[in-house]
């Protein structure tokens, strides 16, 4: 069954989820959530995740987010460093984090390499890095001013809003705003993968409209640790989501070669 709680964070409440074997501390997954997303954006993965692995799966949604205390506008440019480096680690400890894997997507996949990279942490055991993002590419802001258009004038602001409620503007703005910052495009945190010392997969889906597969040849010739990669024809920039068979094949299979 799952467990719904919040955790109390440097004075923020956080919501969090945890589904699988509850009592689980040394087989677990934490998972870290898109610019826009947050613990009921996740769906049943984490759950279908739980079952393929029998590890406990852990969500929670970071400030400004879901059901979570909301956020300062703007956020810092660097917020995704901020929460690597001053909320992860709380929230690990918190939540009995004794060995296991981060799981990120798009934002959560930087915070969870950021983490990797700046943290000697002997519980982590791997990375599962989903339509990561390292540096700035054009084509990645074409698609988030595209977004930005369609929480204006389109649908996008109500079907977020389903999800974020009262946190609705710290949510879209606080991303869309960063990242969007002229002062932004110098984001790069390439040189944290260098220090990473688990093995990564980093699956992609070769149509993601936020980054190409650029994105995985730094992390290869960055990242000293193994990479296995994971392309996904016919797929965007959610493959959890949109091809969860395949994404559940793949994390399972490097839970099987962890040691």
């Amino acid at each position: 069954m799952p467990n719904n709680n919040s955790l109390t964070i440097n004075n923020l409440k956080l919501e969090y989820r945890a589904v699988g074997d509850i009592r689980s501390r040394k087989e677990t997954i934490v998972m870290l959530h898109e610019g826009l997303g947050c613990v009921s954006l996740w769906n049943d993965f984490p759950e279908r995740l739980a079952e393929a692995t029998g590890w406990r799966v852990i969500t929670y949604s970071r400030s400004g987010y879901g059901s979570s205390s909301p956020c300062d506008l703007p956020r810092p440019l660097t917020y995704m460093h901020d929460e690597a480096c001053e909320v992860l680690p709380a929230v690990l400890d918190r939540v009995g984090f004794d060995g296991g894997i981060l799981l990120g997507h798009s934002d959560g996949a930087s915070i969870a390499a950021i983490y990797a990279g700046a943290h000697s942490d002997d519980r982590l055991r791997g990375l599962v890095l989903i339509a990561p993002h390292f540096f700035i590419e054009p084509a990645g802001l074409e698609a988030i001013e595209r977004a930005r258009v369609a929480f204006v004038n389109g649908d996008l602001r109500p079907r977020l809003e389903k999800h974020h409620k009262e946190n609705i503007d710290c949510a879209f703005w606080g991303w869309c705003n960063a990242w969007l910052d002229p002062d932004f495009e110098r984001w790069d945190i390439r040189k944290h993968l260098s220090d990473i010392a688990q093995p990564v997969l980093a699956i992609q889906g070769v149509n993601d409209e936020y980054g190409s597969l650029e994105q995985l040849d730094e992390l290869e010739a960055y990242c000293r640790a193994s990479v296995a990669r994971f392309i996904i024809p016919n797929c965007g920039h959610a493959p959890h989501r949109e091809n969860p068979a395949a994404t559940l094949s793949a994390i399972h299979a490097l839970i099987n070669r962890l040691p």
